[in-house]
């Protein structure tokens, strides 16, 4: 009898196999842990940058408030959104008065660390005191 000759032909692989999605996913989740926490303390160390760029502008605006509406002090009852107020405001952006972590900043009359007033954020943990605060002119 005759056999019939079936000869195969080596077709090319479609897909991957099992073992080489499991390593590819394996470093990936590797790459990943040693990323990411580097990746939130680098977000982390610019959100203070910003917080003390933005103390020190406030501070800046109030001082020329202090110039050009008082006597050159500011009054107990002062609040920064005060300067939002009138025809031609000091600041034209509520949102310029909450900090990177959505917090309002705060004023100190008479300032704490400066002589006549203090703007602070209250950090990461929005809680006065600790090391989280960020003072204008002070940081």
């Amino acid at each position: 009898m005759n056999r019939p000759n079936h000869t195969r032909r080596m077709q090319p692989r479609r897909g991957f196999s099992l073992l080489e999605v499991i390593i590819a996913v394996s470093i990936i989740a590797l790459l990943a842990t040693l990323v990411v926490p580097r990746l939130t303390r680098f977000l982390s160390g610019a959100n203070e940058n910003k917080a003390v760029a933005e103390v020190n502008s406030l501070a800046n605006t109030v001082k020329l408030y202090m110039a050009s509406e008082t006597t050159g002090t500011l009054t107990d009852d002062f609040r920064l959104d005060m300067l939002l107020d009138g025809s031609d405001p000091y600041l034209n952006n509520p949102e310029d008065l909450i900090d990177p972590w959505g917090n309002n900043y705060e004023i100190i009359i008479p300032g704490e660390q400066n002589l006549d007033f203090d703007i602070i954020s209250y950090g990461a943990d929005g809680k006065p005191g600790g090391d989280d605060d960020i003072v204008n002119g002070k940081n």
